[in-house]
């Protein structure tokens, strides 16, 4: 099954002028191998996520909205997933007591996340602590400067 450029398609009609939408409705039939008789659901969605290719990003989504199951209340409650970059899970604490003990038992951790989300693919995680408030603010800022405090005369 050959997948379609939607926008390609889109700039071609739009380039002729053609806006006939029964002819776009039986190209999308043909093209997607759908028929009109009625599917399940769950059949389509299944199909959609394979053909693009969606299984580790939702793998990965799944991870974040379960994180608690995953890891337990108590290091739910203390830590929280940021980011999954490259196979790299970036955590956040809430103390940097707690991302000293979050280090110390990384490796168990790191096993567990990949037993409960198989199909996330995490490699090693990183801890991080909790951070001040950062004055560099935009892309245009003047070295040891001191931020706000700057101005104050």
């Amino acid at each position: 099954m050959a997948k379609r450029d939607l926008a390609l398609d889109l700039f071609k009609s739009f380039q002729t002028g053609q806006t006939n939408k029964k002819i776009r409705k039986r190209q999308v039939r043909e093209s997607t191998g759908t028929t009109s008789e009625p599917q399940l659901l769950k059949d389509l969605l299944s199909n959609l996520i394979t053909e693009r290719n969606w299984d580790t990003g939702i793998a990965e989504g799944t991870l974040f909205s379960t994180w608690e199951e995953v890891v337990g209340n108590e290091i739910s409650l203390h830590a929280t997933p940021i980011s999954l970059l490259d196979g790299v899970l970036t955590i956040r604490s809430s103390s940097t007591a707690w991302a000293t003990q979050l280090q110390l038992i990384g490796p168990d951790l790191l096993g567990t996340i990949q037993r409960s989300a198989p199909g996330a693919l995490v490699e090693s995680i990183t801890i991080v602590g909790p951070q001040g408030p950062s004055w560099k603010k935009g892309i245009r800022t003047i070295r040891g400067a001191r931020g706000p405090r700057d101005t104050y005369g």
